[in-house]
């Protein structure tokens, strides 16, 4: 069992000046990626533009500080993006830092706790198709800023963007949206012609330079926010069991999403690294991280995959080049971000569009839809289709119940009870594994799980089985484990056998149901005599007890 302690203290034992140049290096590099993205995913959120430093910032240099990764880079992401925004236009943001606050305190206890290993029993099909489903929640809510759209109402939930989207169609700004796609033209290009230029960066300058001189009619950040350099300060909005109680769904989900998006970008720079990051100090870094960042007036914040892999590749390899980042990103703040009014909605709006393209994890999609089974493509189609619809809590919540129904069903479905025949040497002189067993003795082998998905079933089975017999032998060399509606079934078989005058005899129970048995008296009540090693020793055993 791995200790909960931070990365930064064992990677600083041997710490070397030339590391220090490597991870300074990349955490300028990272803070220059991270500025343009913490922006517009703020914008995206609902929020103001240095909220979005704010979170980077503060976020950034504690979840580096505390951290179970050497290279994982924290701040605002897009999966949060759509979460955000119902929560500030719903409960204002004094109930997303509740909301952000509360969410990290479940972190803190989730690492503590341990259950770090438990994010992985989250099936692939519901985080890809909630990754999906906000990638095109995201691309829906950029398009009114891309095109320079003037909408009559300001719709909340994606499906009712889409209808505005239509109905605002002939309101399309056409400068705008040339800005939007040149912004677009050079975030897709560049990095194909320059990888170590930042492309969102440039087409940035680009944009903004676009629009400055040649004077087009085209929405600026400055143009509809206050631009703020001041330096995040620490409060705590007025609390209220009402506010409390509204936002406890909403914190419950940042908190679980934060935990799996955080995990899987440590298991993913764990592979670039040749690794191995700790999950439950990674997980009270999250918390921590979050309910700084709520208290500095940031929104919720995680682990971006994109961020912490260009710290890998510019050769960051401890915590301090995500504290280096966080540090350049609060100079910037204090420094620059007067300029940041001059950036054009609709390159903001280009960048998204890019982040939501690679975030969509379409090709897994298809893959996915293509080989997999029936249900798993269910269980995909249907997280997508709510968390478009509806919001991220419902269609985890559906995807993870119906992921359950379905693994209950094949695990169902995998377990069976038969019988064997008595053997006959004219008629089964093949079968030469048969043993002989005589006429008053019945076997019946179990295989798979003895679980609640299938106790009915098999209780079923073994009690419409041939009922005059003196000796009924259970094999359960195929059960690796029983549950409780399991040992109630074993127990109705008990009693209908006593009724009717069969003797029950165990042959070979594993360990699990073998324990399961012995604390719940049933051991004791069917006999440690009746429970057998081996078949051979079962149908000796059998023998005694028919004559």
């Amino acid at each position: 069992m791995q200790k909960i302690k931070p990365k930064l203290f064992s990677t600083l034992k041997k710490y070397s000046k030339q590391q220090f140049v490597k991870d300074l290096t990349s955490g300028i590099i990272v803070a220059i990626i991270a500025l343009p993205l913490s922006i517009a995913l703020a914008l995206a959120s609902g929020a103001t533009p240095e909220q979005g430093l704010y979170t980077a910032i503060v976020a950034g240099f504690v979840i580096s500080f505390l951290g179970g990764s050497r290279v994982q880079i924290a701040g605002p992401t897009a999966a949060f993006a759509t979460i955000v925004a119902g929560i500030i236009a719903t409960n204002g943001f004094s109930g997303l830092v509740i909301a952000t606050i509360i969410a990290g305190i479940i972190l803190i206890f989730m690492g503590l706790f341990k259950l770090g290993s438990l994010i992985k029993f989250i099936p692939f099909t519901i985080t890809t198709g909630f990754t999906a489903g906000i990638a095109l929640t995201i691309f829906i809510g950029q398009i009114k800023d891309f095109f320079g759209l003037s909408f009559s109402h300001s719709p909340i939930e994606t499906v009712d963007k889409i209808k505005e989207i239509v109905a605002s169609a002939e309101t399309i700004n056409f400068q705008a949206a040339i800005v939007g796609g040149v912004t677009l033209l050079i975030l897709v290009l560049l990095p194909k012609l320059f990888k170590k230029i930042p492309p969102s960066l440039i087409a940035i300058l680009v944009s903004a330079l676009l629009v400055k001189f040649l004077d087009l009619e085209v929405l600026t950040i400055g143009d509809l926010y206050d631009i703020s350099s001041k330096l995040p300060t620490p409060s705590l909005p007025g609390l209220s069991f009402e506010t409390v109680k509204a936002v406890i769904p909403d914190a419950f989900t940042i908190a679980i999403l934060a935990a799996v998006e955080s995990l899987l970008s440590c298991v993913v720079a764990d592979g670039m690294i040749g690794s191995r990051h700790n999950s439950n100090m990674e997980l009270i870094a999250q918390g921590a991280g979050n309910i700084c960042s709520a208290l500095f007036g940031g929104i919720p914040a995680t682990g971006a995959i994109a961020r912490t892999a260009a710290n890998i590749k510019n050769g960051g390899r401890t915590p301090v080049a995500g504290m280096v980042h966080a540090i350049v990103l609060l100079l910037v703040l204090v420094v620059l971000m007067p300029l940041a009014a001059y950036i054009p909605m609709p390159a903001i709006a280009a960048i998204l569009f890019v982040v939501a393209y690679n975030m969509s994890e379409w090709r897994e999609f298809v893959h996915i839809c293509k080989t997999s089974p029936k249900s798993d493509v269910l269980v995909l189609v249907v997280t997508f289709v709510l968390t478009v619809v509806f919001d991220l809590v419902v269609a985890i919540c559906v995807g993870i119940v119906l992921a359950t129904l379905m693994f209950m069903k094949r695990m169902s479905d995998e377990t069976n009870a038969y019988g064997w025949k008595e053997y006959d040497e004219e008629t089964d002189a093949e079968n030469i594994n048969l043993k002989k067993v005589s006429e008053g003795i019945a076997v019946f082998e179990i295989t798979g799980p003895f679980f609640f998905g299938a106790a009915t079933k098999i209780s079923d089975a073994i009690l419409l089985h041939e009922k005059h017999k003196k000796v009924l032998i259970l094999r359960m060399r195929s059960v690796p484990a029983i549950d409780a509606s399991g040992l109630h079934a074993f127990e109705d078989i008990i009693k209908n056998l006593e009724k009717k005058g069969i003797t029950l005899v165990i042959s070979h129970a594993n360990e699990q149901p073998l324990q399961v048995f012995k604390k719940s008296g049933l051991y004791n009540k069917i006999g440690a005599e009746n429970f057998c090693p081996n078949i051979e020793s079962a149908l000796s055993r059998a023998e005694e007890l028919a004559k």
